[in-house]
């Protein structure tokens, strides 16, 4: 007996419970305990359809080996069938027995070589088993062409997994020229280009593939992927923005561009597109987090700070997302917001040494000492850098530790005693205990070392320019500074101030004429100064100082005000609050 094709109604019919039940003349009830008892389900003079409801049982409860023993059984008792065949190969390659299994769907194919179904099942199984020549026999004619799409379509992934590129092309090619109007064929050639490393051949097959489906966003996403690929972002971002005029607001399209822009290095570009997606998916907290980060590489901080504050509020766990949330807190003068954020970042994360050494500049702004020392020896735990080392003495300077600090400089000098970064800031040191002589000659051993540190050249400078001597002395120290660091905005200031110091004398005796040249030059590095820095209260007084020698007094009090605002540091500006009282008097 042949069982018929399963896709025909009479077989459909045959496996449905209950006419097979009654087509065997027995009821649910007799049943049930003839397949769970012991033995009891064998039954030789049943018909293989019998043996096929019982195997689906089994397989339904997971019983695989009932389940196999009763299909095999199924076949013993008709041999002739292609299906049960196949089916007990699929069920056999489901077990990991894969030599049998095509035993079983040889012998099916033998049986019903017309059987596309059959076909295609072998074919997948010699694929499985790395047999090409079992494959290519089976799914290619007697002119070696294949026998349909779809054998072309199991040779090409074939082809594909044994790394044979040039065979899978030839199979793609075979398909796009068999049916130009069906999408797969030109997928096959275009996938086929670019496993060879030929994009832009894979990119012309993927336009193919778009004349036949012109509205298929993943061959769009394809085509721009290897646009970005081979390093063409501005042809990645023409095709993102075809993809826009179809679906203008699909989420990964949108995503994908910003990406690309970015990579561009087009700021402002994927700034609005994450805009777009942020207007369309405010829920999407992924791409305003990143959002909030471009708006803060823009220096646009207020608009980071609101975004990373939404973050926070739904995630309040994105500790980087916090570290920055603080740091552009910090930028905009709100400390009180930023101080919870930095020092909520945990001690295992990235960011903890960073958050620590912001927590302490926030210390020693306000002249708390000890604390931004505690922070700095948390930080140098976390992460140990010559850096906070050198900030770890600063700080014990300051708090009084005049001694300790020297000798935490010192024990490191004596391991390197041709540092020139530890001599300068033993020079630091000296300068915070009111030592300014002993400060310079640690300077001037720093520049016998290295004639182009610039920060130790800064300091002579600076430290001549606030005593009015040694004035073209210093500029030439501080020039040689900026020919090292030209965008440092602290030494553009140390030269705008060198200026101002030229300029004073000058029109305090008189001579306006020339000391408004000097004073020209001053504001103009003062300026600059202060964008390069973006912001400083000790840079803000010093223009303040030049407008008021230019007797351009609103403005010198605006500039006063300003620095007043970002929290002046007391040590370097002693005499801000009274010149601002000043002021203020004249205008009120």
């Amino acid at each position: 007996m042949v069982i018929a094709n399963p896709h025909t109604p009479m077989l459909r019919a045959a496996l449905a419970v209950g006419g097979l039940l009654a087509a065997l003349g027995t009821g649910c009830a007799s049943f049930a305990p003839a397949v769970e008892g012991p033995g009891r389900e064998v039954r030789p003079g049943a018909p293989p359809e019998y043996d096929v409801l019982v195997f689906h049982h089994h397989l339904s409860e997971g019983r695989m080996p009932e389940a196999l023993a009763a299909l095999e059984r199924a076949v013993a008792k008709d041999d002739e069938s292609a299906y049960l065949h196949r089916l007990l190969g699929e069920l056999l390659a489901r077990n990991n027995e894969l030599d049998r299994a095509v035993e079983h769907a040889q012998q099916a194919y033998e049986l019903a070589p017309e059987d596309p179904d059959v076909t295609g099942f072998l074919a997948q199984l010699y694929r499985i088993q790395k047999n090409r020549s079992g494959a290519e026999a089976l799914l290619l004619d007697e002119e070696g062409a294949p026998i349909n799409a779809d054998a072309a379509f199991s040779l090409y992934q074939l082809y594909l997994e044994q790394e044979d590129f040039e065979a899978a092309l030839a199979i793609g090619q075979w398909m796009a020229d068999d049916d130009p109007g069906e999408l797969r064929g030109w997928l096959a050639v275009a996938n086929a280009h670019q496993r060879m490393g030929r994009p832009k051949e894979a990119e012309a097959a993927l336009r193919r593939s778009l004349d036949v489906a012109p509205s298929n966003l993943r061959v769009y996403g394809l085509l721009a992927r290897s646009m970005r690929e081979r390093g063409d972002p501005e042809g990645a971002i023409a095709v993102y923005r075809e993809m826009l005029a179809q679906e203008p607001d699909d989420h990964g399209t949108l995503v994908a561009l910003a990406e690309a822009q970015m990579g561009d290095d087009d700021l402002e570009g994927a700034i609005e597109t994450f805009e777009r997606i942020e207007a369309s998916y405010p829920n999407d907290l992924q791409s305003v987090t990143r959002l909030g980060f471009l708006y803060y590489e823009a220096r646009r901080t207020e608009d980071a700070i609101e975004r990373f504050g939404r973050v926070l509020e739904r995630s309040p766990r994105q500790h980087e997302v916090a570290f920055f949330y603080g740091v552009a807190q910090r930028q905009v003068g709100n400390e009180k917001a930023a101080e919870p954020a930095l020092a909520g970042i945990p001690a295992h994360h990235e960011y903890y040494a960073q958050a620590r050494t912001q927590l302490a500049a926030i210390h020693e702004r306000h002249g708390r000492y000890g604390e931004a020392l505690v922070e700095i020896e948390r930080a140098l735990e976390a992460e140990p850098s010559r850096q906070l080392e050198l900030y770890s003495a600063t700080l014990r300077s300051k708090t009084g530790d005049f001694e300790g600090a020297v000798a935490y400089l010192e024990n490191l000098l004596r391991d390197s005693p041709d540092d020139d970064e530890l001599l300068y800031n033993l020079g630091v040191v000296y300068e915070e205990g009111d030592r300014t002589e002993e400060a310079i000659e640690f300077m001037e051993r720093a520049l016998q070392i290295n004639p182009e540190n610039a920060d130790a050249l800064n300091f002579i400078g600076y430290v001549w320019a606030e005593r009015g001597e040694n004035l073209e002395q210093a500029e030439e120290y501080i020039v040689r500074a900026l020919e090292v660091s030209p965008d440092n905005g602290f030494i553009v200031d140390s030269l705008g101030w060198v200026y101002y110091m030229r300029a004073r004398p000058l029109i305090e005796s008189g001579k306006v004429v020339a000391g408004r040249r000097w004073l020209k030059r001053a504001l103009s590095e003062l300026e600059r100064a202060n964008e390069l820095t973006g912001g400083d209260p000790v840079i803000s007084e010093h223009l303040g100082d030049a407008y008021l020698l230019l007797d351009q007094r609103r403005r010198a009090l605006d500039k006063f005000e300003e620095a007043a605002l970002m929290g002046p540091r007391p040590d370097e500006q002693p005499h801000l609050h009274e010149k601002l009282e000043t002021l203020r008097r004249e205008f009120e």
